[in-house]
């Protein structure tokens, strides 16, 4: 006897609940469904400044759209009245969706929100979104763990609390695992410096990923030891990841059997890197 129930579509948003989605790491392929009919059912959404365009083009056509900014060192609205416009919005019987780059729970402050929704009474939902480590290491071709070369990895901020003179992740990591680092390019510098002081050596492989999963996506590899100079001199601007360990060794093997590397993904390898790979 078939037991098998019929697919049925979640709960639609109602109103007064906010629904805090993950847009993915940029390219709008990669919502997932369930983000897709939040967007859909929306009357309000307030976006972050890393949701591009195109999945911004996918919202209800009626509803009201709001950046309230989110990107290093560059915020369109303090964090609070961020709470005070879901809050506001959801008191006034509106379907709120908050629209978050990758995931809303990973280096996005979704928790800072939840946790002031709740204090509210607001009714709130995550819908999870792929986070731009994942995005960049599947487009890159980049795993994030190998058999060989990384049994683990740590994803972590470049961003130091006010008042911090360290960053104290960089003395909890291991050669043995991949590091990915969200927010790290004004940090490049120190943060190569304290992992080579707590063991990493200087030669230790380093892709930094601008624009993960986008057309504009390119790829840099570099150094421990050299980080510093190519973010400056490759001009690499945010959003960028910095992949940190033996994996990015596979890049240059890895990246030309990539589909879309033949789509016009930008790629750069530096003679450097890819020495280094060709001998490993």
């Amino acid at each position: 006897m078939n037991t098998a129930q019929p697919f049925s579509h979640a709960t639609p948003l109602q109103a007064g609940e906010v629904s805090l989605v993950g847009a993915g790491p940029g390219d709008p392929d990669l919502l997932t469904l369930k983000a897709l009919r939040r967007l859909a059912e929306a009357d309000v959404v307030l976006y972050d400044l890393l949701v591009s365009p195109d999945i911004l083009a996918l919202a209800n056509r009626q509803a009201e759209l709001v950046c309230v900014g989110k990107r290093a060192n560059r915020h369109t609205l303090p964090q609070a009245a961020i709470h005070e416009l879901m809050v506001n919005h959801a008191r006034q019987g509106r379907r709120v969706v908050r629209l978050k780059g990758g995931d809303p729970l990973l280096f996005g402050r979704g928790g800072e929100e939840l946790t002031a929704l709740a204090a509210e009474g607001i009714r709130c939902e995550v819908v999870p979104g792929i986070s731009a480590a994942l995005g960049a290491a599947a487009s890159c071709g980049i795993p994030l763990t190998h058999r060989d070369c990384a049994q683990g990895v740590t994803l972590v901020t470049g961003h130091r609390r006010e008042g911090e003179l360290a960053l104290d992740w960089t003395h909890r990591t291991d050669c043995n695992e991949t590091v990915v680092v969200y927010m790290g390019l004004g940090e490049a510098a120190a943060i190569a410096g304290s992992l080579m002081a707590h063991g990493r050596l200087p030669g230790t492989p380093v892709a930094v990923v601008e624009n993960a999963t986008t057309p504009q996506q390119r790829v840099c590899c570099t150094t421990l030891a050299g980080l510093a100079d190519t973010v400056q001199r490759q001009h690499i601007a945010p959003p960028a990841l910095l992949l940190i360990g033996e994996v990015v060794r596979l890049y240059p093997l890895l990246a030309p059997a990539l589909r879309r590397e033949a789509a016009g993904l930008k790629r750069h390898v530096s003679p450097a890197a890819s020495t280094s790979a060709a001998h490993h």
